[in-house]
């Protein structure tokens, strides 16, 4: 059997697209986590039916945990389940891929749609981060002689996006202005790099990782690559992560992206 990519992951945003895809391609991998702890906003609605179905399947390894990012009172609810779960134990990843995004040009973008998605895309992972940052250190502190960083000791990684690049908007910019998703994400990034920054000393990883153009709700059907090859290359990239990549951005072929 294949080493396990880690003991324990939180995703957040799985009860569809890239968030389900990544739970399902976990929980089906042979080097599967033990437990995966599978967040969304409202568990028993009927956009979470199959995730539920998926944890029924799995029952043991998947957890379904109610966890709205944009409040604190969730979050702070599901950190205590997850460590009730964890009987001890720390908290190896977390993946922070629940995001949202709106049409987006200036003319159609006013203060709420800004203060909006702005919460969700850079508040709701701070407050993750922020959260399960005492398990995710307690993680990190199960692997003593091993100073080198990765998924498998402890590790947050923000899905982002390549049209968070400053240095590469004027090659994208004119078919996708989306002003709040490109600044939002962008702000994800500095997050990202302040948290590698605050997080190092804990032996902790953090980076942000895009996806690529999915064929999901968000991305839609004119995306050139599949869920299944996105998340194929996404966990490629996440279990071949190390200290080295900690505070950059890469896409899901592990290339590196200019800020």
């Amino acid at each position: 059997m294949a080493s396990r990519m880690c003991e324990s992951v939180l995703v957040t945003g799985s009860n569809r697209g890239i968030g389900l895809e990544l739970v399902r391609h976990m929980v089906d991998s042979p080097s599967s986590p033990l437990q995966i702890f599978a967040g969304c906003r409202d568990p028993n609605g009927p956009r979470a039916q199959e995730l539920q179905k998926l944890a029924q399947k799995h029952q043991g390894v998947v957890t379904v945990v109610q966890l709205d990012t944009d409040n604190l009172a969730s979050i702070t609810e599901a950190s205590k389940l997850v460590e009730a779960k964890l009987n001890g134990r720390g908290l190896n990843l977390i993946i922070n891929n629940a995001g949202v995004n709106i049409p987006g040009s200036l003319a159609e973008t006013g203060q709420r749609e800004m203060v909006d998605v702005f919460t969700t895309n850079v508040v709701g992972p701070m407050l993750i981060a922020k959260n399960f940052h005492p398990l995710l250190r307690k993680a990190a502190a199960e692997f003593p002689h091993q100073t080198s960083m990765s998924c498998s000791k402890s590790a947050v990684v923000n899905v982002s996006t390549l049209l968070s690049s400053i240095t590469r908007c004027p090659d994208n910019f004119s078919f996708s202005p989306m002003y709040p998703y490109r600044v939002s994400k962008a702000a994800l990034n500095m997050l990202s790099r302040c948290l590698a920054e605050d997080f190092k000393k804990d032996g902790i990883l953090v980076m942000s990782l895009h996806p690529g153009w999915v064929q999901t709700e968000m991305g839609g059907p004119q995306a050139p690559l599949t869920t299944a090859e996105s998340i194929s290359g996404m966990m490629k990239v996440i279990t071949s992560l190390t200290e080295k990549d900690s505070g950059t951005l890469l896409d899901w072929e592990g290339k590196n992206i200019p800020w």
